[in-house]
């Protein structure tokens, strides 16, 4: 079985900033030590998309509500909040007219 490897929050910015220097693949992971090459991929994909934060969540660990990235503001705090309550209200109004159902069926 083989083990993870985490990588230091340095060595992946360090990685992507050889990268859009247009040092090739193949000698980025050597200089860094990186083992696979769709590791470095996908950090180049996160940091491109706007994703930085995901590059400091831990080794196959993703965010959960609540203990997620920082926000760049308390708007966008709030709103993701309330995204998820919506969701949450959602769930609820299908389960209550589920229940009247089953209870006018009966």
């Amino acid at each position: 079985m083989a083990t993870r490897v985490s990588y230091p929050m340095e060595v992946k910015m360090k990685a992507i900033e050889m990268r859009l220097a247009g040092i090739p693949v193949k000698d980025v992971m050597e200089q860094l030590n990186i083992r696979n090459r769709t590791q470095l991929k996908t950090w180049m994909r996160w940091y491109r998309s706007g994703e930085s934060h995901r590059l400091e969540q831990p080794v196959g660990k993703q965010y959960s509500y609540g203990k997620g990235p920082e926000y760049p503001s308390e708007i966008e705090k709030l709103k993701a909040e309330n995204r998820f309550l919506k969701q949450q209200l959602d769930v609820l109004k299908k389960y209550k007219e589920l229940e009247r159902r089953c209870r006018q069926k009966s």
